[in-house]
């Protein structure tokens, strides 16, 4: 069962924007990435290695399934814990001397743990890809698990959360998600005060015991991009993960009826906050390898992705009600997703914020989307694609994203096709099919002013 923590939405509050952008866009329509991509199983690793023209350097990225969904349901923290505490020593060498050992290369490895998966990535010269290879596997096989540095990442996680929780679009988004999905769904999410007792009970003894449980080469996949030497990799890798066993598979999440009573408008009242965080939407239903997934990303980006949208156009350019407002789909990598906007709004101007909201989305849902719209939006997602993979992190991503979807490599290659193959009959159809503003969830966080009054 995979639940998103407190820590990891943290994790992902400043990158969000960037990521969606990636994960809804169209891959390139060049050379197909597919017949250059050279995949292999090494020491049980799954390696994907794709040479572009870029001299001298290589992008890693990688994960196996060890996100906080995978946490002992007696503490949910536990997975977070294990994955924060990689780059902080193994048993052979301290945390500053695997640092100096980078930074003497220039290179880069971190870590991180999201809702499903363990993550990584790095970056480094060409020359120096058997320095990181080996390093990246000294942190994943044995973690030091110290006392002193287990002690300081909780103050260090404890802290984040507390933080956190004095930011209106944080608190927004966790009760969101903890009102459109029942608990035991994937998508669920615990409070910030469970997961900081969590903390407060977890043990070194956890973190090895779950480590040696859901750490292993089962499921790993390690992507490199770049000025590669194929063979040279492969060699690497060997080396470096020989040996190595044990992890699980990823689990094929069944489909969890997402229907549960809630109060469909709640406020999260925060003091002396200068605006208010909205969140409106539902639970999609959807996965992203959906048929209809694909039509409904086309109409949401229509309604609400960037100034093209139709919800900035007109609530923040005519309007001047906010400085940000825009509908997304997503969650749906491993499971049904949901389909929320996201909005914020000075405390006086909520009221008229949520009604040219309303508006817009009532004509959106109501009228549907033209013929003209699906046309440009199709041009534009497969656009931002391109710029996307025009960089070994964003080719990376891709190919590591692809897999996880359960997709052949092929779908990088065929995804333009696909997109321009939705029509506007599908668009509209997919709107009406598998949404209910009826039955939308308002969250509102922040200032309220009929609360504050």
């Amino acid at each position: 069962m995979k639940r998103t923590s407190p820590f990891s939405v943290l994790r992902l509050l400043s990158s969000v924007t960037a990521v969606l952008c990636l994960l809804a866009s169209a891959p390139l329509a060049r050379a197909a990435i597919a017949d250059h991509v050279v995949r292999s199983t090494i020491a049980g690793v799954d390696v994907v290695a794709y040479k572009t023209g870029v001299q001298d350097v290589v992008t890693f990225r990688g994960s196996l399934p060890a996100g906080d969904s995978f946490s002992p349901a007696e503490n949910l923290a536990i997975a977070t814990l294990t994955g924060g505490m990689l780059d902080k020593g193994t048993t052979t060498q301290d945390k500053f001397a695997i640092a100096q050992k980078l930074d003497a290369v220039g290179a880069e490895l971190t870590f991180a743990v999201d809702d499903t998966m363990l993550v990584f990535s790095g970056k480094c010269l060409s020359k120096d890809v058997p320095l990181v290879i080996s390093l990246l596997a000294e942190q994943l096989r044995s973690p030091a698990f110290s006392e002193e540095e287990f002690t300081k990442l909780k103050k260090q996680i404890a802290g984040r959360l507390q933080r956190a929780l004095e930011q209106t679009g944080y608190r927004a988004g966790q009760a969101f998600a903890a009102s459109v999905y029942p608990p035991g769904h994937p998508n669920y999410e615990p409070s910030t005060d469970a997961f900081l007792a969590a903390l407060n009970t977890a043990t070194v003894a956890d973190l090895r015991a779950f480590h040696a449980k859901y750490y292993g080469p089962a499921e790993l996949t390690l992507v490199a991009v770049g000025d590669v030497d194929i063979d040279a990799l492969k060699a690497d890798v060997t080396k470096a993960f020989a040996g190595w066993s044990g992890g699980v598979k990823h689990p094929d999440y069944p489909r969890i009826a997402t229907e549960k009573d809630f109060e469909r408008d709640q406020t999260v009242f925060m003091a002396d906050k200068p605006n208010v965080s909205v969140i409106l939407g539902q639970a999609s239903g959807l996965r992203y390898t959906d048929p209809d997934a694909l039509p409904l990303r086309v109409a949401t980006t229509i309604l609400g992705s960037g100034f093209t949208g139709r919800l900035m156009a007109t609530v923040r350019d005519q309007e001047g009600l906010t400085y940000g407002i825009g509908a997304r789909i997503g969650n749906d990598t491993f499971t049904e997703g949901d389909w929320r906007i996201i909005a914020n709004f000075a405390p006086d101007l909520l009221e008229k914020g949520l009604a040219s909201t309303r508006r817009e989305l009532k004509s959106w849902y109501e009228q549907g989307v033209t013929s003209a719209e699906v046309d440009r939006t199709k041009t534009n997602l497969a656009g931002s694609f391109q710029v996307g993979l025009a960089t070994t992190d964003g080719l990376a991503g891709a190919i590591l994203t692809t897999i996880h979807r359960g997709y052949p490599l092929g779908w990088l290659d065929d995804y333009t096709n696909n997109l321009n193959a939705v029509t506007l009959d599908q668009v509209n159809a997919a709107i009406k099919k598998h949404l209910n503003p009826d039955n939308f969830v308002l969250i509102k966080a922040g200032s309220v002013p009929t609360i504050a009054k």
